[in-house]
């Protein structure tokens, strides 16, 4: 798996149209808190469970086409994406991007997220809906 930071991230995609960004949040994330402009949704886990997803490589499949498309994972602070990047390099999917810091970042002395670093503090392309 390949690790980038969110604005290497946003170059990778535009240089790199058939790429797929993939946000693995909750769907409440995705929506409420917002996403990378672009960005599809297929969560990891979602409540009240908080397994992982049995069907994530095959939806993450049925969006990319195909198992050889560059997939870009991101998360709230890029963490959640390594277990869902492993689970789709066992699945056979041979470029897996890390996006470092995710969409809200580390959390800063204050315990709050989205003043350290991140896709939003990096002011990339997002939106809320």
């Amino acid at each position: 798996m390949k690790h980038l930071t969110p604005t290497q991230a946003h170059a990778f995609l535009q240089s790199h149209p058939e790429a797929v960004l993939v946000d693995c949040r909750t769907e409440m994330e995705f929506f409420y808190v917002g996403h990378p402009v672009g960005a599809v949704h297929v969560p990891w886990h979602e409540p009240p469970d908080w397994e992982a997803n049995p069907n994530f490589a095959r939806e993450v499949l049925r969006e990319a086409g195909g198992k050889e498309k560059p997939i870009l994972l991101i998360c709230r602070s890029g963490k959640r994406t390594l277990d869902a990047g492993k689970a789709l390099e066992a699945d056979g999917f041979v470029d897996v991007i890390n996006v470092l810091s995710g969409f809200e970042g580390d959390l800063d002395e204050d315990f709050h997220r989205n003043t350290v670093n991140g896709w939003r503090v990096d002011g990339l392309p997002w939106e809320q809906l």
